[in-house]
């Protein structure tokens, strides 16, 4: 399974639960108290067996029915007394629980988006919902269960057993027999279970991913007509998971049919012993009935010790998963310094107009404003030792105002050079600056503010046209800001749909066509006037017609932004003012359109259609 490491054997389930406390802390003093309430009503079930031997020495053997009446009052209220209890522990648990697993989902959350692109490359999304769902919820089974009763049951058993040894310490002695194999029971399963469990929630993830792929691409599926297949591919994980499953069952039943089965032999050999004992008079009948009741008492507290493990187990791996998430390392905010850029002057300069604050642009000493690429070399951070990089030394500028088109082959490398621009990767060396600052040198939020992007695969999300198209201008844009987008997009269809704006397009925007997407994207990408544009293929799902009229409309946009956009087609191309050939991961050419056709081959071959359209992922 990708981005999920696998379980260590030096793995401590306490350690791994330990790192939960910065979210309990708050919530301490609740648990705590919940915890204590616990205890007592557990010890008060102890205090049932001496009014019961009371009951028998007394008035019982007296023939007194009025002192029977009085014991069974006295039981029924220690029994109200005992659920009045537990419910109280539940209200104190409850609430603050519910904070805890909604404060670990939001910080999950709030991590994921800052994360960088190469995480979310690596990792299945299934992985990351089953962490933010499934490993949540065991957490909080946990801490409102397990984490309090394994305390309980152990004061409970220890209580009880100091009782039991009061009360007969021979048959007291007795029951305490089955307590060392039942030590080493429960450290043998626990090894056992730990590695099971994490195979079975990381089975869990892949096919939650198998099951959001189906549902993402059911179009594919119903179009190739390949439900058998993708069902074959769900049946075998859910086979796998299923046994995997029934492992865990095995082992749990195993160890539970252990663990009430030890106790049970204890409690015969008791009551025969203890038969025998009031035979002969060295034993009181009331004592052997409080002595038989407080171990049939203590008979849930030994046979939920499997149970409780389980659970507790369940918890820690969800725990390491949980926190293989989190321990990733976030996107850097900006490195004071980087490029000669210091941080308390990089809003200042980018609040200047385009060109009026000329900056290093590094090889040469040319002084320029726009967008720089110096020196920069990309290679993936996963890719292994000695392999070749994606780009390596490109040098392009791109001038204030002006509009560079990104031409190459399919694989150059063209899609993960504009990603670099909003720093959605890192160059691995030289340096990409804005109007003279370097980009790595900006808070991303800021870098993110200046550089908007449109890419060739539209993404929309489930919420309104407009909520999509403005979430390109976040708090900024207003509804005729929305309407010029729109019109620049060539999106008026948008007037056309049941609720206009406010419709609500479905998650992916499936309810769209890909054209629609496509124009709602580039709306997005427009709607807050950006001073630096990177469009890649913007315009590829579009008919001639109206790509010719979203042309004349972005040919507008254009004058008052730096813009590099990736064409594959002539018409994209002519909005540009130069064009740059990417091949093999290098800048091979730079010139106007007609330069290039006439200096170039590989450009006049990619010009003339010989080569298919499209783009590297």
């Amino acid at each position: 399974m990708t981005g999920s490491p696998a379980l260590t054997k030096d793995r401590s389930a306490v350690r791994s639960l330990l790192r939960l406390w910065p979210y309990v802390r708050p919530v301490r003093i609740r648990l705590v108290s919940a915890a204590f309430v616990a205890v007592l009503a557990s010890c008060l079930s102890l205090v049932i067996p001496l009014v019961l031997k009371w009951i028998v020495d007394g008035p019982v053997a007296d023939g007194d029915p009025g002192g029977v009446w009085l014991g069974a009052l006295y039981l029924l209220l220690l029994g109200l007394v005992e659920a009045a209890l537990f419910g109280l522990r539940r209200w104190l648990v409850a609430r603050p629980l519910a904070g805890v697993e909604a404060a670990m989902r939001a910080d999950l959350y709030r991590h994921l988006q800052r994360l960088p692109i190469a995480f979310h490359d690596r990792w299945p999304s299934g992985q990351l919902l089953s962490r933010g769902t499934t490993d949540l919820m065991l957490l909080r089974m946990f801490l409102a269960f397990p984490l309090t009763f394994l305390l309980v049951n152990g004061v409970t058993i220890l209580v009880g057993f100091v009782i039991l040894i009061q009360q007969q310490w021979a048959l007291g002695l007795v029951l305490l027999g089955p307590v060392i194999p039942l030590v080493v029971l429960c450290s043998v399963f626990e090894s056992k279970y730990a590695l099971v469990t994490r195979r079975s929630q990381d089975q869990v993830g892949d096919l939650t991913t198998v099951v959001e792929e189906s549902v993402l691409g059911i179009r594919i599926i119903k179009g190739f007509g390949r439900h058998r297949s993708q069902a074959l591919a769900f049946r075998e994980l859910s086979l796998k998971l299923r046994g995997t499953e029934l492992v865990k069952a095995r082992l749990l039943a195993g160890i539970w049919g252990l663990i009430t089965t030890l106790p049970e032999l204890a409690i015969g050999a008791a009551l025969v012993l203890g038969t025998v004992q009031v035979a002969d008079g060295a034993l009181s009948a009331g004592t052997l009935v409080a002595f038989l009741s407080t171990a049939l008492a203590l008979r849930w507290p030994v046979d939920s010790i499997g149970f409780l493990l389980a659970i507790s187990q369940d918890a820690a791996t969800a725990t390491e998963r949980y926190f293989e998430v989190m321990d990733a390392q976030e996107e850097a905010d900006g490195a004071t310094g980087v490029g000669g850029a210091g941080g308390s002057g990089v809003g200042e300069a980018m609040d200047r107009p385009p060109g009026k604050d000329p900056g290093d642009a590094g090889r040469g000493g040319l002084r320029a404003g726009g967008i720089v690429f110096d020196g920069v070399e990309f290679r993936y951070p996963d890719a292994a030792d000695g392999t070749r990089p994606v780009l390596a030394s490109i040098d392009l500028h791109i001038r204030p105002g002006e509009t560079l088109a990104l031409v190459g082959a399919t694989g150059s490398g063209k899609t993960t050079l504009t990603a670099l621009v909003p720093r959605l990767h890192e160059v691995s060396a030289g340096r990409i600056t804005l109007d003279g600052q370097d980009i790595t040198a900006m808070p991303r939020e800021r870098l993110r503010e200046l550089v908007s992007v449109a890419f060739e695969e539209p993404t929309l999300f489930s919420a309104s046209v407009g909520e999509n198209v403005l979430m390109g201008a976040g708090s900024v844009a207003d509804e005729a800001d929305l309407r010029r987008a729109l019109d620049t997009a060539q999106a008026r269809f948008v007037n056309e749909l049941p609720e206009g704006s406010d419709t609500q397009v479905g998650e992916q925007g499936l309810s769209l066509s890909g054209g629609q997407r496509q124009r709602l994207a580039l709306a997005r990408a427009v709607v807050g006037r950006p001073r630096f544009l990177v469009l890649d293929d913007p315009l590829s799902a579009l008919d001639v017609h109206t790509e010719a009229l979203v042309e004349a409309a972005l040919r507008r946009v254009l004058e008052d932004t730096t813009a590099l956009v990736v064409a594959h087609r002539p018409s994209t191309v002519m909005l540009a003012d130069r064009v740059a050939l990417l091949s093999g991961g290098r800048i091979t050419a730079v010139g106007t359109h007609q330069e290039l056709l006439r200096s170039s081959d590989e450009y006049a071959w990619l010009m003339s259609g010989a080569t298919s359209e499209g783009d590297d992922a």
